[in-house]
């Protein structure tokens, strides 16, 4: 009897200690920290880089810390165009050793702002690579934010939510009348076109969807109270707009997206507190979305005019919808992290000898502004590719929450798919997460062309969307 009593009392402490960690209050912090990079860095977003000569607003790397008692995630957001998996590999090893937050529960992504230094490295058809002064510089400085974050852990609460923004997003692939479609630089001619002269009479119909909702999940500290006010910690976001640009010459900006942060962070009570409100805003999946109306021009703006419209547009109509929300102070953390082994894409032997006949014309032929030069030094490194892949995908569990991600520019249908798919009601997909991996057309857009499907532009095999998509599925089925 006494032998069972013991086995007894083991087995009940068990369960007690397991319910009781199962129901721990969650816990929430998050700070932000500076990666701006120095003047003179390299711009890029466009096709030709240039040297910044003024910082009209700070980057950074935007980071929530949350534990439910058993585990800790960590997410942040860079304000960046993107960042190689090397830096990220580094920024989540770095970020382990400080705070213990395991590696693979860990989430880094771009913002996608086209006025920031690269961190891309040298080689974005590589799965590793060296790292360059700035890209240690942007690991550290995710490490000691996701620090400074983890220092910060509080009792909070939780919510989800979700609003509709559709006015800001269009298509930016275009059917067009026949015969009108330009002749893309390797002479042949595509079913559709990207970024189409505004206004113009050839415009037939956007080759695919956008996805409108922004969803986000809200922290706020635990209430005293049932009618205690609660300070908020932080919102995470994610909205399907690629950027919004207009920034003045040579300037460093974290586009919409820091506007936006900004925005939401003065709309709060405790907009001056410490320690402070932070807004993260990632992007959803937006590779084939843009901030331009392409049937109705709207005329000239001004530097900062346009993405601080939109940003404060979107700020509050979230910030309205924080008032409905439910909230729970218990929510399960749990990660999945895997790297798929998927092929680059393949230079056969006549783009190769496109690649030859265009290099050797260069000299004489070919102006600045042309593509072609700039598309054979691209698919000549493409066919120099790493052997392996590496592409990082992840799956996050917040409670009832679920976010993916995708290491690519990814279309705003392969989200809108996720969130139909993905066993969890509240659901979205992040790009530009872990890595770069260039643009992610289905295999639809494929057959239609155009520049997000140009070799060099995209890196990854025709079915690379397909393989991405089941294999978040599946890492979505196991944590449910």
């Amino acid at each position: 009897m006494l032998r069972y009593s013991a086995v007894f009392c083991a087995c009940l402490f068990h369960i007690l200690s397991s319910c009781n960690s199962a129901h721990a209050q969650l816990r929430a912090g998050a700070a932000t920290s500076d990666i701006t990079p120095d003047l003179g860095s390299e711009i890029i977003g466009g096709f030709v880089p240039f040297p910044a000569n003024h910082v009209h607003d700070e980057l950074h790397a935007r980071c929530l810390v949350l534990d439910d008692g058993k585990t800790k995630l960590a997410i942040v957001v860079c304000d960046l165009l993107g960042m190689h998996r090397s830096l990220c590999v580094e920024a989540r090893r770095l970020t382990q050793e400080s705070t213990g937050v395991l590696s693979d529960n860990i989430l880094i992504c771009g913002t996608h702002t086209h006025s920031a230094a690269t961190a891309l490295g040298p080689n974005r058809y590589s799965s590793d690579e060296e790292l360059t002064d700035y890209q240690k510089f942007v690991a550290r400085r995710v490490a000691d934010g996701v620090k400074r974050a983890s220092n910060l852990l509080r009792p909070a609460e939780v919510a989800f939510g979700q609003v509709d923004v559709p006015e800001h997003l269009f298509n930016r692939r275009w059917f067009m009348k026949e015969g009108t479609v330009p002749v893309n630089p390797f002479g042949r001619f595509d079913k559709v076109t990207m970024n189409p002269p505004v206004g113009s009479e050839d415009l037939i119909e956007p080759a695919g969807k956008t996805d409108p909702t922004v969803s986000f999940i809200a922290l706020r500290e635990a209430r005293t109270t049932e009618k205690s006010q609660a300070p908020m910690i932080a919102v995470f976001s994610a909205y399907s707009l690629h950027y919004v640009g207009g920034v003045g010459d040579g300037a460093i900006s974290a586009d919409y997206f820091g506007y936006y942060c900004e925005a939401l962070k003065r709309m709060q009570s405790n907009a001056v507190s410490d320690p402070p409100f932070v807004a993260l805003m990632a992007n959803g999946t937006s590779g084939d979305v843009n901030n331009i109306n392409f049937v109705q021009p709207r005329g000239r703006k001004a530097p900062y005019e346009q993405m601080s419209y939109v940003a404060e547009d979107v700020a509050a109509k979230v910030n309205a919808a924080l008032a409905s929300l439910t909230w729970e102070t218990h929510a399960e953390l749990s990660a999945e992290y895997h790297e798929l082994d998927l092929a680059w894409r393949q230079v056969d032997d006549e783009l190769m000898n496109w690649v030859q006949e265009t290099e050797a014309k260069v000299s004489t032929t070919f102006s600045k502004n042309d593509l072609g030069p700039i598309y054979a030094g691209r698919i000549r490194k493409l066919a120099q590719a790493s052997p392996e892949t590496k592409a990082p995908v992840q799956i996050l569990k917040i409670g009832d929450i679920c976010i993916g991600t995708s290491p690519c520019e990814t279309f705003s249908e392969t989200g809108l798919e996720f969130k139909e798919r993905c066993p969890f009601k509240k659901s979205f997909l992040v790009e530009l997460a872990h890595g770069y991996y260039g643009y992610l057309p289905t295999p639809r857009h494929f057959e239609l062309g155009g520049y997000e499907t140009w070799p060099g532009t995209n890196y990854l095999e025709p079915q690379a969307s397909v393989k991405i998509m089941d294999a978040l599925i599946e890492m979505s089925q196991a944590l449910k």
